[in-house]
């Protein structure tokens, strides 16, 4: 059987896959268009002012490591990688001073590849500036953070910020396509069946990575499988002619009990093999016209098993969630969870529930997210949603998970199914404009603190109406700062409970006014 790849497929399929000149990338084209400042740092020989230092932002498996390597080969220059994990100020400092070195001795470049740079510290970049604004490298950062919150300024205004977006449906069926018949890929050695091929790029989401690992683990999946069938084709043959040796020899064998010849065997494993499944006891799947995708005329080739997307699943036993918890993406699938909360769409709350519960995010997280926006999104139109969410909390601390799930569900449902006020939200937040304005006046006199002796005779407490002495518990009397009087921060919406609120709060306001009110309480 032939082996996947060349011999140098000890190496993970991506990274022998990985492109050596900017054509070969996939994805990216409007960065990649002559006459970008990508273009021209590929191809500094075509003249053309070049970035010194360049910072690529986006998730991962966009191409990031890869247009690294692609601006060091094209423009035959040094490449140096450092891990912002392991390295430090000193590692920073040494190959700043070897590729000094390298330009003034040889006349020979340097990029300095920097993976995660977000991780590294404000000192730590701080040790980058000299090398980059001096040109003693070119520095090609990596981050899947906003630069604008991950990278300091001063490095950041010398920097051009290049955004990677993920890669499309049909760009990573692309990459597929090449990997299974590049020489440095799959070298043909296997064919990729229609529904495989769609399986792994619904896996992937858009990371090349992804995509081509899934294809290397189905590929081996797909080959061992065809391995075991052939063995098994094998021996039922051998045990076969066994005994129509023995039929034969006793004179007792008929034409309707005679052994399938070599022929119809094979006539039956390619009628199998059409449906890109696998029969057991069968021979080995190869490809067939129409089923696989790859080289032109690859599909017709004899003796290639096929991946079908039985093997994709039996690699891939479920799609791991692509979600940092330090990235930007963490902290879009979070706003999308709570905005589709506010936004009362419970189905698009719950998915993106489900995928920050699969991203590993702590479940105390969403618990405390829930209790803010049941307090600022559902607020006084259901006041018991803010007891739900508590207790969706204490429920989550108390079982853990997986079992946790169950109540941020719960909760979840409930506050995106309530209605909608965020009143609470907005009174708090003008009333702390006002006081940060300041101006805000003193306590009235007849509502400070008459407790101690000498109180009364400063005139704290005097004049003041106890409210349940009133038949309405409610006293005409002034309780805002004198600058203040008259100003209202809660304004109810007539959404939910909020609708009885601003009912009773009419009243309530006419009666503090000392004025009648046109109903009751």
């Amino acid at each position: 059987m032939t082996s996947l790849g060349s011999a140098g497929a000890a190496r993970p399929l991506a990274a022998r896959m990985r492109p050596r000149t900017l054509d070969e990338v996939v994805g990216q084209d409007d960065l990649r268009r002559p006459g970008t400042p990508l273009w021209r740092l590929c191809h500094p020989a075509d003249g053309g002012l070049t970035p010194a230092s360049v910072i690529l932002y986006g998730p991962p498996g966009t191409g990031k490591t890869t247009l690294a390597h692609v601006i060091a080969q094209e423009g035959r220059r040094r490449f140096v990688e450092l891990s912002a994990i392991s390295a430090g100020v000193k590692d920073v400092r040494r190959v700043m001073d070897a590729a000094a070195s390298d330009r003034d001795l040889y006349g020979t470049q340097t990029v300095l590849f920097l993976d995660e740079i977000h991780r590294f510290t404000k000192a730590q970049q701080d040790s980058l500036l000299p090398g980059v604004e001096d040109g003693v490298v070119i520095l090609v950062a990596a981050t899947t953070e906003n630069p604008s919150f991950a990278v300091i300024s001063p490095l950041l205004s010398r920097s051009l910020v290049l955004r990677l977006r993920s890669l499309s449906r049909d760009d990573i069926a692309r990459l597929l396509d090449r990997a299974v018949v590049d020489p440095r890929g799959l070298g043909g050695a296997v064919a990729l069946s229609a529904e495989a091929r769609d399986a792994i790029v619904d896996l992937a989401g858009g990371d090349a990575r992804r995509g081509l690992t899934l294809l290397e683990a189905a590929a081996g999946q797909a080959q061992e499988a065809a391995a075991e069938q052939a063995d098994s084709t094998s021996s039922g043959r051998r045990l076969a002619d066994g005994a129509s040796a023995g039929e034969q020899s006793a004179g007792s064998i008929s034409s309707d009990e005679r052994p399938v010849d070599g022929a119809e065997a094979g006539e039956r494993t390619a009628g199998s093999a059409s449906s890109g499944g696998r029969q057991p006891g069968g021979a080995p799947h190869e490809a067939s016209t129409g089923e696989a995708h790859g080289h032109p005329g690859q599909a017709e080739s004899a003796g290639v098993p096929v991946i079908s997307a039985a093997d994709v699943a039996a690699v891939a036993d479920r799609a791991l969630v692509r979600y940092g918890q330090g990235g930007d993406q963490h902290y879009d699938v979070v706003s999308a969870f709570i905005k589709s909360i506010r936004g009362s769409d419970v189905d698009a709350a719950v998915h993106y529930l489900a995928r920050m519960i699969e991203g590993g995010e702590d479940p105390r997280f969403i618990a405390r997210r829930l209790m803010i926006s049941a307090a600022e999104d559902v607020g006084t139109a259901d006041p018991q949603a803010l007891q739900i969410a508590v207790a969706a909390a204490q429920a989550v601390a108390m079982v853990g998970m997986p079992e946790g799930r169950i109540p941020l569900a719960e909760a979840t449902v409930y506050l995106a199914s309530a209605p909608k006020s965020n009143a609470a939200y907005l009174a708090i937040d003008r009333a702390i404009a006002d006081v940060r304005r300041g101006g805000v006046g003193e306590v009235p006199p007849h509502l400070r603190d008459a407790h101690y002796k000498g109180a009364r005779a400063l005139g704290h407490g005097v004049g003041y109406r106890y409210p349940h002495d009133e038949p309405t518990a409610v006293s005409a009397q002034q309780y805002l700062p004198d600058p203040l009087r008259g100003r209202r921060y809660y304004e109810p919406t007539g959404h939910g409970f909020d609708a009885t609120i601003a009912r009773r709060l009419a009243i309530v306001r006419e009666l503090l006014a000392g004025r009648t009110p046109g109903g009751d309480l």
